[in-house]
């Protein structure tokens, strides 16, 4: 299933800007401050590359049906469609597990409770879009507390709290309002909350960098 998030235009600036940003890492400007995620310059570049692609793919998991029950995801034309975004949610949860093992526990733990708190108070509930979050303000917290709580990696203790923050505090929590959504799908990870994934990772690296 295919969705055009609302940084669609993001998507083709970005594209438009790739030699840039490729020239920008290999001569190490970003690919420096991602190697405090444990990334290398290549690598980084695949991630965002993949994240920014993978944020037109959205995997359904379950369907709420007309009378609120929950029914296949495969029941198409019934109900909405829940579904995780390929870029907003599983890459970037994948990034979270490989870097979980760098950081300090209960930093990390008090950070991402902040951020869902944070998250679940800015964010609002749209009509036939689904849940929108302003993309910059929670990128800018998770660094903001990640450097103030964190002496031990605090690039990588952003990231994370960053990311579940915002899927947990924006996403998650809010399902429970589908009805006043209206939306024949809501994607985890996709259309409002995906530009601040997409740049928690930016930032939380360069911010704390």
């Amino acid at each position: 299933m295919f969705f055009l998030p609302l940084s669609f235009l993001l998507l083709i600036i970005f594209i438009l800007l790739l030699p840039v940003l490729f020239f920008l890492i290999q001569i190490g400007i970003i690919g420096a401050a991602f190697a405090k995620l444990g990334l290398s310059p290549k690598t980084a570049f695949l991630i965002l590359i993949f994240s920014l692609l993978g944020s037109m793919i959205n995997i359904p998991i379950v369907r709420r049906g007309v009378y609120g029950d929950w029914i296949s995801p495969f029941s198409f034309g019934e109900g909405q469609a829940i579904c995780v975004n390929l870029g907003g949610a599983i890459i970037p949860l994948l990034l979270c597990i490989y870097l979980f093992p760098k950081v300090p526990l209960k930093t990390t733990v008090i950070v991402t409770l902040i951020m869902i708190v944070v998250s679940k108070l800015l964010t609002r509930v749209v009509p036939g879009v689904g849940f929108t979050i302003p993309a910059l303000i929670p990128p800018l917290i998770a660094a903001f507390l990640a450097i103030i709580l964190s002496s031990k990696n605090p690039a990588s203790v952003a990231y994370i709290s960053g990311v579940l923050g915002i899927l947990i505090g924006s996403d998650l929590l809010n399902l429970y309002q589908l009805q006043a959504v209206g939306a024949p799908m809501i994607s985890i990870g996709g259309a409002g909350v995906y530009d601040g994934i997409f740049l928690v990772g930016i930032i939380s690296a360069l911010l704390t960098f």
